[in-house]
């Protein structure tokens, strides 16, 4: 065959290619249009998925574009800029669990989407994706797949999970004071204590003159009892079943990563950072930030950022 008949096969099946996606994309466009005068319910579900399907395949885009620059510059997790190395622990750590915990979301995010994307294949499948958002969004969707409204209802209940555990670790923490050698450090921290389980919160100042009874026994991490580190797990959606080595490990590998974390935030300022992404910094933190407007996230942030990036 000559190269002139190559180029116009070729040419020719460009040509049709693009007569279907034209055609597919007319096809969907009168569906979507249907779905939203008949069924205004399903139509927000539908828009959800879609636009679900095109958020995942940008996350995926973006974290080997990350992945090759720490290559190609060989840099560490910690050199990169704050959303960078934000982007890198949702695909290694947690933050919104699954039924309590969600490590190495983004993967399990990829694995957990694959039978939705099987079921979805067929012409108009994706209806039967849309029952199933319907009816089990928290159990069989990833957060691609939430509304709006199903994002703050799954976050509300998730937090207070995180919260059931909070009286455990002031009360493990209280006890833990009382085998303290200073006498006047060991009396700061129980008057701290029983502050926050009267439901105030201490001032930053406080907690800074107290952060030297952290270091050894009996509040360093390695000398924790296990009851104090299975809470403080379950409060960072980490899982409490585990032995104590490595509920330590996970624990102190979590807690550098925020602190790592913390000191990019504050390099970059956290007047760049979007509402979505304060909301975000506060939540992993440990504030429900769901019904916060963006100027208490950022006041809260500011506090924490003065106590953490002050710790050693």
């Amino acid at each position: 065959r000559s190269p002139r008949c190559c180029l116009s096969t070729k040419a020719g099946s460009r040509s049709l290619l693009t007569a279907l996606a034209a055609r597919a994309k007319r096809i969907s466009g009168r569906y979507e249009r249907f779905l939203e005068r008949t069924f205004p319910r399903f139509y927000v579900l539908y828009a959800t998925f879609t636009k679900g399907i095109q958020a995942l395949f940008l996350e995926v885009k973006e974290i080997r574009k990350i992945k090759s620059k720490m290559s190609r510059q060989r840099l560490s997790a910690q050199q990169l800029p704050y959303r960078e190395m934000e982007r890198l622990r949702q695909v290694r750590r947690d933050t919104v669990p699954q039924r309590c915990r969600r490590g190495r979301q983004f993967r399990r995010d990829v694995i957990k989407a694959i039978p939705i994307g099987i079921i979805a294949i067929p012409p108009f499948a994706n209806f039967l994706v849309i029952v199933l958002m319907y009816f089990f969004p928290r159990q069989l969707l990833i957060r691609y797949f939430w509304t709006p409204t199903q994002q703050v209802e799954f976050l509300d209940a998730y937090d207070a999970i995180r919260r059931d555990s909070y009286p455990d670790v002031v009360e493990s923490l209280a006890l833990a004071a009382r085998s303290l050698p200073d006498a006047q450090l060991q009396q700061r921290l129980q008057e701290i204590c029983a502050e926050v389980q009267r439901g105030s919160q201490p001032r930053a100042a406080e907690l800074y003159a107290v952060r030297s009874l952290f270091s050894g026994s009996p509040l360093g991490l390695n000398k924790l009892r296990v009851s104090h580190v299975k809470a403080l797990s379950q409060v960072l959606f980490l899982t409490p079943h585990l032995p104590a080595f490595f509920l330590r490990y996970r624990l102190r590998s979590h807690v550098l990563e925020i602190r790592h974390l913390d000191r990019a935030m504050l390099r970059l300022g956290l007047g760049q950072l979007s509402e979505e992404e304060l909301k975000a910094a506060c939540y992993l933190r440990g504030l429900n930030s769901t019904h916060l407007d963006t100027a208490q996230c950022r006041a809260w942030l500011e506090q924490w950022l003065g106590l953490s990036c002050k710790l050693q």
